[in-house]
């Protein structure tokens, strides 16, 4: 069946029910009101974030429904997890043709509900326009799971830079699309050492981490032969292309010590240390150090 034939709020009925799935004691009202009702915790930080993803530049038409849903919730809970949080509540708006397919949406949205159950995560709202390309927008609120969020803004001289997994060739793989983000990580981090600055890597390792030393008035030395790379990624792509959605974290250089002679925690890679702000981001080999400028991602 097409949307034109279904309709605007017979696809908002048939979608309330399956998000309600997603819900738990925290929501207080979900679809179905001018707004949804929430209860988050106390004593934190709440964090809000959004991303939008566009048929032509994010996904395809010939990929996965479910799988591009998976990615238009897991980038949010990347984005929550890298300030050291835990993601909670999300509102969808959805732009579509009325020549859309009904299938397709409610495999989009199986495909969310599914990662949103994961991380539990409730699919409290949202909207829908019409639109020749389809867009997804997701907003996303979390807490912190400390009493402070982890800011771009804290490394320091002499911290190691470390990421969680390997870089690289992600949408070329198809890896964008099945990525888990790294709330795990990020909470083992958080509850048992002192990140300094934390970011996901969405437009790429130079890119991102440039943005904590803009943030944080620093530079950093990048080891070329510490960077963990995907099978087939080039150094260029491990440092540029982006969609890893892997975290880059800097903490004091004894606590990473500590964090990797830990062998029952997770992965972690440290590929170099926060310098002083005159030596800008430096990647280092086998023939000396070059000043690397920040390419990645760039939407304009």
């Amino acid at each position: 069946m097409d949307l034109s034939n279904l309709g605007e709020f017979g696809l908002i009925a048939l979608l309330k029910k399956s998000c309600a799935a997603t819900y738990s004691a925290s929501v207080v009202k979900g679809i179905g009101d001018d707004t949804a009702v929430l209860k988050p915790g106390k004593g934190t930080n709440v964090l809000f974030t959004t991303d939008m993803l566009v048929e032509g530049v994010h996904f395809t038409k010939s990929m996965s429904s479910a799988a591009v849903g998976h990615k238009a919730i897991a980038c949010n809970i990347s984005d929550i997890a890298a300030m050291g949080g835990c993601p909670q509540f999300a509102v969808v708006t959805l732009g579509v043709s009325p020549q859309t397919k009904q299938s397709t949406v409610t495999q989009l949205y199986a495909g969310m509900i599914q990662t949103a159950k994961r991380y539990n995560v409730a699919i409290v709202g949202g909207d829908m326009v019409k639109s020749s390309k389809m867009l997804i927008n997701v907003a996303m609120i979390g807490e912190t799971i400390g009493s402070q969020a982890i800011l771009r803004s804290g490394a320091k001289v002499g911290d190691a830079i470390l990421v969680t997994g390997p870089l690289g060739g992600s949408f070329r793989s198809g890896r964008h699309l099945r990525f888990q983000p790294r709330v795990k990580e990020a909470e083992f981090l958080v509850r048992n050492f002192k990140p300094t600055a934390m970011i996901d890597v969405s437009d790429g390792l130079a890119a991102d981490l440039g943005h904590i030393l803009e943030e944080s008035r620093a530079g950093a030395d990048i080891h070329a032969a510490w960077i963990p790379r995907n099978k087939g990624a080039s150094l260029t792509q491990a440092l540029n292309d982006g969609e890893d959605f892997e975290l880059i974290v800097t903490l004091p250089a004894s606590q990473a010590e500590k964090l990797l002679r830990n062998k029952k925690s997770f992965s972690f890679y440290q590929i170099g240390t926060i310098t002083p702000r005159k030596n800008g981001l430096r990647i280092l080999n086998e023939d000396g150090a070059r000043v690397l400028t920040p390419k990645g991602y760039r939407h304009f």
